[in-house]
């Protein structure tokens, strides 16, 4: 038994055992993604359009990993609507923003790995650059728009009278909390996943100079900030959703 079995079994038991039936939920959810993704890269490989076939999958993503957060169907169908809305205009940022940046297909620092292989797949590497930025956002627009989905839901329940405008600012103070955290999360994933290739400039004795026009290092800290982006719009844009519908219900 391989140790991504094992751990996969162990991930499993302590949703089941601290989730109950919503963290079995989201380990099928875990699950279902896993295999979108898997489809979607099978189909560009097939010169599908890649950026029509990220946004597809992206909403579908979105959509299993909201609604089957265990939350009730209104407020997973508004979190929903919200974290589509963020990603479409994520989607306008980062088409532009990557073909100005020019960090598409691989560095010096790949060229061992890519000796005696050849990078004439007939694909568009920019192209899938915008389609890496734009999946690596999902998880950080679907974590903030429920995370203030359900803090705005919780606090309709304990203030039933409580007036638009107020849930606005009240959704937009809960957001101001998770900026923080959700900074440092992404943060440390960057360095944690890059921690080899900055022992490797290092040793090399690059600049700082040289690291922030890495090719390599660039594409991957464009792709925290576009995350970094995409959960700052989430929250005025999720908290002006929910503050919305709490209007027209009350009317």
């Amino acid at each position: 038994m391989s140790a991504i079995i094992v751990l996969g079994i162990v991930l499993f038991i302590l949703m089941l055992l601290v989730g109950g039936k919503q963290g079995l939920q989201s380990f099928l959810s875990l699950i279902l993604n896993f295999g979108f993704l898997f489809f979607a890269i099978v189909l560009i490989a097939f010169h599908f359009p890649p950026i029509i076939v990220t946004v597809i999958t992206g909403v579908i993503v979105l959509a299993l990993t909201i609604f089957l957060s265990g939350t009730d169907d209104n407020t997973s169908g508004l979190a929903f609507l919200s974290s589509i809305l963020v990603l479409f205009i994520l989607v306008l940022l980062i088409i532009p923003v990557e073909h100005w940046a020019q960090v598409q297909g691989f560095g010096l620092e790949d060229s061992d790995d890519l000796e005696g292989l050849s990078i004439l797949i007939g694909i568009n590497f920019v192209k899938i650059e915008i389609a890496t930025a734009i999946l690596s956002t999902l998880g950080a627009i679907a974590e903030a728009t429920m995370a203030i989905a359900s803090g705005l839901d919780e606090i309709k329940e304990q203030h039933p009278k409580i007036k638009p405008s107020r849930l606005l600012f009240d959704g937009i103070y809960v957001g101001k909390q998770i900026i923080g955290t959700t900074l440092n999360t992404l943060f440390f994933g960057l360095f944690g996943g890059s921690l080899s290739l900055f022992v490797w400039f290092h040793s090399l004795n690059y600049s700082f100079g040289n690291i922030l026009n890495d090719k390599v290092f660039d594409a991957q800290l464009i792709v925290i900030l576009f995350s970094l982006i995409g959960v700052i719009l989430t929250i005025p844009i999720t908290s002006l959703v929910i503050a919305e519908k709490w209007r027209k219900d009350n009317n």
